[in-house]
């Protein structure tokens, strides 16, 4: 235990929970579909996504993800029209209820809930992320929720991580922030003034910005590495 940590913020997607079917199935499903070679996949759709979004429009992701789609098929010379009929199929067959706690995260909600203030701060739109809550069964468990590029702009932006704290009336140095990416998480985190840890899920790398905390799973975090 420790006084000097008073909040812990989750990130969502892939820290504590996943998809059943990845990204890259559903787009093979949609290109096939529609009858072209895939054109791009998964990681530069989530890489790129923000290019498509701006930060406290309101927007839905799934217009967000038709201008996404569209764009990337003009600029590998389809119509845009190509894109957005695989941004539809992908919508009609991405069902964002079925997730799955990743190996710990369960667990691991439960016991920092009975010590820390916890929130999440996530990168999707509420109308996404929510069911996604509901599917787990953990709607209830955050005492504040803010989604980058709909409330703030997308992680690594501090202004998400910011808010958050605010609502909770928590310091910056009283505070970690739990996730899964270097680039999004533990950048963000430095950049608003918090601890950051890392779930690292078995990889072997030399994390570049170097967290302060690390962990294999979730399952560290109830023997809170930062304490």
């Amino acid at each position: 235990m420790t006084d000097s940590v008073e909040a812990v913020l989750f990130d969502l997607d892939d820290t504590l929970c996943a998809y059943e079917r990845s990204a890259d199935d559903i787009l093979a499903i949609a290109f096939e579909r529609v009858g072209v070679e895939p054109f791009f996949d998964a990681e530069e759709y989530i890489e790129r996504l923000g290019e498509f979004s701006e930060a406290g429009s309101g927007d839905d992701i799934r217009d967000t993800r038709r201008a996404a789609f569209g764009t990337f098929a003009a600029e590998s010379g389809h119509d845009e029209t190509v894109g957005e009929a695989i941004a539809d199929i992908y919508t009609d067959e991405r069902d964002q209820t079925n997730v799955a706690f990743l190996d710990g995260a369960e667990r691991a909600l439960e016991a920092l809930t009975e010590t820390y203030r916890v929130g999440m701060v996530t990168n999707g739109d509420p109308w996404m992320q929510s069911q996604k809550l509901s599917g787990l069964g953990i709607e209830d468990r955050f005492e504040v929720i803010v989604h980058g590029g709909h409330d703030a702009p997308y992680k690594p932006d501090p202004e998400p991580f910011h808010i958050a704290l605010e609502e909770l009336g928590v310091e910056t140095e009283r505070a970690v922030h739990v996730g899964n990416s270097l680039a999004s998480d533990v950048t963000g985190a430095h950049a608003a003034g918090l601890r950051s840890v890392w779930i690292a899920d078995g990889e072997l790398v030399d994390p570049e910005p170097e967290p302060h905390h690390v962990v294999d799973s979730l399952h560290d975090l109830v023997d809170e590495p930062w304490a």
